[in-house]
């Protein structure tokens, strides 16, 4: 890709996730926290169908797959629209306000992420240990699988969970 086609790619990709007639869709903290409950809620159950269907089979959680990828989407453009394309633009196109942001929101979502990790495997190793539990791959791979996806996911969950409210208009202080 050439430079200008870059900047050109980069300029479009920032006025989409800047768009002003999308912004009332995340106007409010309360918005914002219902369209990561609904994204962490339709990836879940995407996670389940998916694991659903490689390890049984039925032909129906495929068809539901499907049918949750667009709810999927509209879900994760609306985040996107809410952090203003803060984990999808390239740094070239943030500001220093916004790297630092970036970095912060990975850090906090690594750290959610190690401390899930620290916790599956204390529990998995207690049930071993205390339990006699032994684990094989029919129960180890769909834990892993389902941490694997929040591990890419819970970034983006934190950046609009951390979005700040917009300073209301000057005409809606006056009316």
């Amino acid at each position: 890709m050439t430079t200008t086609t870059a900047t050109r790619h980069d300029r479009r990709m920032y006025a989409i996730m800047n768009r002003p007639d999308t912004q009332a869709l995340s106007r409010t903290a309360a918005r914002r926290r219902a369209w990561v409950a609904a994204h962490v809620v339709l990836t879940a159950a995407s996670v389940a169908l998916w694991l659903g269907s490689v390890h049984l089979g039925p032909l129906w959680m495929s068809c539901a797959l499907l049918a949750l990828v667009l709810p999927w989407c509209v879900a994760m453009g609306a985040i996107n629209g809410a952090t203003r394309g803060l984990l999808e633009l390239r740094d070239r196109m943030l500001d220093e306000r916004q790297l630092h942001e970036r970095d912060r929101v990975r850090a906090v979502a690594h750290r959610i992420t190690l401390g899930m990790l620290v916790a599956v495997a204390a529990g998995t190793g207690l049930a071993a240990w205390l339990g006699g539990v032994r684990f094989d791959g029919a129960l180890l791979f769909p834990v892993l699988f389902a941490l694997l996806v929040v591990h890419w996911m819970l970034p983006a969950w934190v950046a609009c969970l951390r979005v700040q409210d917009d300073a209301p208009d000057e005409a809606d202080d006056l009316g």
